[in-house]
């Protein structure tokens, strides 16, 4: 950490002072962004409707999309692609991060805020376009509506709120607008980190509105190929077959689960592991005994557990379910370890802020707690950056139909989160008085 950073960090962890203007300055900030909030769905919209589907991740066009409509508002982005054979080996197709970055006085943290825009395919059952950013009934519909592209424009406004104060600040603000999470995030945030584009203090990243996370799981991805012996259907017994043999890992698989059941986290939000076999493949033709079978698992770590220890875990059950089977070889492959966040010191002050103006604004309490999913606020904390994940949407992730047809958005709910955002931004970063 250079020596700017220790004193950004140590400000930043300071408790904040008590300031008279501050009541005149929320009501300014929540002012400004009623009167700009069709800009800000306009905005988002906008986002929707250039799709970022991944797989394939094809993201670039978004990214250059989303530069412009920054560029209207005054806000520089720069282009960081990814280099094409790097990206071409994750299996994505184009990638180009941005940061916006706005410095104010020396003495502050600088704050980053991260959402990411790349998202899953749209899916089957869907009601309204995946890519239309219809509105109905005070609800934005699209893919990537409320994960995350919404924080997109939360995060874009609270920005342009702040500024519009025309008050003294100190430290700073980027913007990091991402496409790699949907694949582990070390081609989006991970990349920007790993190649010294930034070192913030701080880190925001894209939430839901009604809880502040502090903590989330592992994630563990290995894909297991079993490989037999191809035959004729009519003599089978002169092959190995591949698919019998992926049956019986399947259930030493699942059969973990009852274990993990009595693995409890201490972390509220989070319950206990889990493994999931999310794709299978393999087999020629009905007519031919399969010769080869990959299967692609899916291993959720709490907070307390060693990813290592888990990983051999998983090997482990794999040889023993296998080595009972003749004319089966099975190769393993790691590919994806994305370690658990844990809260790491120095995020109080975010934390509280956000809880403070959430209950002002929402007119409830805002708990801390966990989540079982995992995110990019990873890469941050394993680099020493305390984070907090908060942004607009709804209480659970199944009311927000992420991943799922027809997601969609509260609009009260974006105007809300951003307020809060721009309220916290203005409390770690205001001129306090002497």
């Amino acid at each position: 950490m250079t020596a700017t950073n220790a004193t950004n960090a140590m400000n930043a962890n300071a408790e904040p002072t008590p300031d008279a203007t501050a009541p005149s300055a929320y009501q300014a900030l929540d002012t400004w962004i009623d009167q700009h909030f069709d800009d800000e769905v306009a905005y988002l919209q906008a986002l929707v409707r250039v799709p970022t589907d991944t797989p394939p991740g094809n993201n670039a066009p978004h990214a250059e999309r989303t530069a412009e409509l920054l560029a209207a508002m005054g806000l520089q982005a720069e282009r960081h692609p990814v280099p094409e054979a790097a990206v071409r080996d994750y299996g994505l197709t184009a990638l180009t991060n941005l940061i916006v970055r706005r410095r104010y006085a020396d003495g502050g943290p600088v704050i980053a805020l991260n959402a990411h825009g790349d998202v899953v395919p749209p899916g089957e059952g869907w009601t309204h376009d995946p890519y239309g950013a219809e509105i109905e009934n005070g609800q934005l519909f699209g893919r990537a509506a409320a994960v995350s592209k919404s924080d997109f424009a939360t995060y874009t406004f609270a920005l342009r709120a702040l500024e519009s104060l025309g008050l003294p600040l100190r430290g700073g603000v980027e913007l990091h607008f991402t496409y790699d999470e949907e694949f582990g995030g070390e081609l989006g945030p991970g990349w920007l980190l790993k190649q010294g584009l930034t070192r913030p203090d701080l880190l925001l990243a894209a939430g839901f509105s009604y809880e502040v996370v502090t903590a989330h799981n592992g994630c563990l991805q290995m894909e297991v190929t079993l490989h037999g012996k191809m035959a004729h259907a009519a003599i089978p017994d002169t092959g190995v077959d591949a698919l019998q043999a992926a049956t019986v890992l399947l259930q030493a698989l699942y059969a973990r689960n009852t274990v993990y059941r009595g693995l409890r986290s201490q972390v509220p939000g989070i319950t206990h592991p889990y493994l999931n076999v999310g794709r299978i493949e393999g087999g020629t033709n009905t007519n031919v005994v399969p010769g080869k079978v990959v299967l692609k698992l899916d291993r959720r770590m709490i907070p307390e557990e060693n990813p290592v220890e888990v990983e051999q875990e998983i090997r482990d059950v794999i040889a023993a379910a296998t080595a009972k089977l003749p004319g089966i070889t099975v190769d393993i492959r790691r590919l994806l370890l994305a370690r658990a966040l844990q809260p790491l010191p120095g995020n109080q002050p975010l934390v509280e802020a956000l809880q403070r103006h959430g209950e002002a604004v929402f007119g409830e309490p805002i708990p801390t707690s966990g989540t079982p999913l995992y995110t990019d606020v990873r890469l941050y904390g394993e680099h020493g950056i305390p984070a907090a994940i908060y942004g607009a949407g709804p209480r659970t992730v199944l009311a927000s139909h992420a991943k799922r047809a027809d997601e969609r958005l509260s609009l009260d709910d974006l105007r809300r989160a951003t307020q809060v955002v721009a309220r916290t931004l203005y409390d770690l970063l205001k001129v306090s008085p002497e």
